[in-house]
């Protein structure tokens, strides 16, 4: 790695850089190689799209940029982003750089090590975060033009049922069925455009090191303009998938936890961006559900053809029908 051309575009670019600098790849940010940078001004955090050949729609770091960009106005919780390099001769592909943060990031909804205090006030915050994001106005932040307006929900079952196809490795008749029953119940009601993260999760907030608040939501790779329900439901599909499957809270008894109830929250975030929910909330958890079955049916099909990076691919890709069935048994409910 050419850690000279990197120190000079940095010290043209990143106000108040002085190096020398190291870098050192950080875990996580699978998609997008995600590196730490630590120089004599401080440490900093390097997004890049991966080396290679990719899929001409994937891994858009300069999309990640622009979005954090706009967002650092709004009351949505952002990672200051510095400078973004479109000059591949620097590191080999397309980067930016943004500030580095000192926090916490969780993966088990559970919050084990947590008190229940402190569990009711992380939900509390995560749910305020996702609320923020689905009260930006895409237009007054300059992404007006960064989706499509309207037709997000119909668009993403065409999109997933297209990729869950395409990655098949045997039959999961309840994808067979959600196929068939996702379009047919479409939701009637206008759809609202919105800023929509894509990927909405407790492990895409980096969290303060010691408080139960969030410092920023990352991991905007997915981020277009959507639907803000359809958004949201990807948060709430914790309360319906067990521990042992995914990261989730279905099944567990959340009494005296300091977790909120799946009911709970869904109100929780109506009242705090003025929405209605609608009856047919369901839906949208539904399709969520079916999303990320094909995703993990995706990984599945690149264990089988061995071209997974991930060495727990091949545990990860049997996930997808049970996923599958829990969406299927909401739908015949």
């Amino acid at each position: 790695m050419a850690e000279a051309e990197l120190t000079a575009w940095m010290q043209a670019h990143v106000p108040g850089f002085e190096g020398p600098l190291r870098l050192e790849r950080l875990a996580g940010g699978q998609s997008n190689p995600t590196w730490r940078v630590d120089a004599a001004s401080g440490a900093y955090v390097l997004r890049q799209k991966p080396l290679g050949k990719i899929l001409p729609s994937a891994h858009q770091v300069d999309r990640e940029y622009r979005v954090m960009q706009a967002l650092a106005a709004t009351d949505v919780p952002v990672p200051q982003v510095y400078a973004l390099c479109e000059d591949e001769a620097v590191m080999g592909s397309m980067f930016f750089v943004m500030e580095y943060l000192e926090g916490r990031t969780l993966y088990d909804p559970r919050l084990p090590d947590l008190t229940p205090a402190d569990r009711a006030a992380t939900f509390d915050a995560m749910n305020a975060a996702i609320a923020a994001i689905s009260k930006v106005d895409p237009v007054a932040v300059g992404l007006g033009d960064y989706g499509r307006h309207g037709g997000y929900v119909e668009r993403q079952i065409s999109r997933w049922t297209k990729q869950y196809r395409a990655a098949e490795t045997h039959k999961i008749a309840a994808m067979d069925g959600l196929i068939d029953w996702l379009p047919a119940h479409l939701p009637q009601a206008p759809e609202e455009v919105r800023l929509a993260h894509g990927d909405f999760r407790l492990d895409n907030l980096i969290l303060h090191k010691t408080e139960p608040r969030v410092l920023a939501v990352v991991d905007w790779e997915l981020s277009t303009l959507g639907c803000p329900y359809a958004d949201f439901a990807y948060n709430v599909m914790v309360w319906r998938v067990a521990p042992g499957l995914f990261r989730g809270l279905g099944g567990v008894d959340l009494a005296g936890s300091g977790i909120p109830s799946e009911d709970a929250y869904i109100d929780q975030w109506c009242a705090r961006t003025g929405r209605p929910r609608p009856e047919n909330f369901d839906f949208y958890v539904i399709l969520s559900l079916f999303r990320l079955a094909a995703i993990v049916q995706g990984i599945a099909k690149r264990a089988q053809d061995g071209t997974a990076n991930d060495p727990r691919a091949v545990e990860m890709g049997k996930i997808a029908g049970p996923l599958a069935e829990i969406a299927w048994g909401m739908a015949r409910r």
